[in-house]
């Protein structure tokens, strides 16, 4: 029995971490939005509505600056006021931040917001399991292994996450009569937009793949889509 301790222990904090991070998420979330009121995001949020066959796609306004969006584990999809303000000052398209909402709405849709916080939770398990047994063998690496082992699992699920949401995405974009372009264009400025996203967003909100990699898989489902 005392051999399964540090899994049965891990096991219990991974638990306890996934209500955790779901409750501070949903309190902090609650606390710093309002539901997004734009005429010109409306009318691309309705066009999207009507590809879906839903009655309205309701988006909420984040209050931080960073640049980002995000889905909730409740279904809701937000725009932070730092990316809002980018709209307004014409640096980025409605049509543009309509494919970020699109994008959030494909993790929505494919259960990705509520399986990254199960996955950031059971990575902390795996670290600290691994941690504890990796210790004992090795002392004073094995912490090291574990968080670098643990590190590249996080980074590979949360890419996969990222290449179906912008395939479902582009999908919805291109049924609404939007296309893929704002798409595209979005993603070769996110590079100058997100630069001080870093350390302000939930870690599992935040790895993604490389914007090229981004781009080429959309462009290898168009022409797949197009056959």
């Amino acid at each position: 029995m005392i051999k399964f301790t540090p899994i049965l222990l891990a096991a219990l904090y991974a638990f306890a971490m996934y209500h955790f991070s779901a409750w501070r998420t949903r309190k902090e979330l609650d606390m710093r939005s309002t539901e997004l009121a734009d005429r010109g995001l409306k009318q691309l949020c309705d066009q999207m509505a009507a590809a879906l066959e839903l009655p309205r796609i309701r988006v909420h306004l984040y209050d931080i600056e960073p640049v980002n969006g995000l889905a909730a584990p409740d279904g809701r999809i937000f725009i932070t006021r730092g990316f809002y303000k980018r709209y307004k000052a014409g640096a980025v398209t409605a049509e543009e931040l309509a494919s970020v909402i699109a994008h959030e709405m494909g993790h929505v849709a494919l259960g990705h917001t509520r399986k990254r916080m199960i996955d950031f939770s059971g990575q902390n398990a795996l670290r600290t399991a691994l941690a504890m047994v990796l210790s004992r063998f090795l002392p004073g690496i094995g912490v090291m292994i574990a968080n670098a082992m643990a590190s590249m699992l996080a980074a590979r699920l949360s890419r996969n996450d990222e290449y179906e949401a912008d395939a479902y995405a582009s999908a919805l974009l291109v049924k609404a009569g939007i296309g893929t372009g704002p798409q595209k264009s979005l993603f070769h400025k996110l590079d100058e937009l997100t630069q001080s996203r870093a350390g302000v967003m939930p870690a599992w909100l935040m790895s993604h793949p490389k914007t090229p990699d981004r781009i080429a898989a959309i462009e290898a489902n168009e022409r797949r889509w197009n056959v």
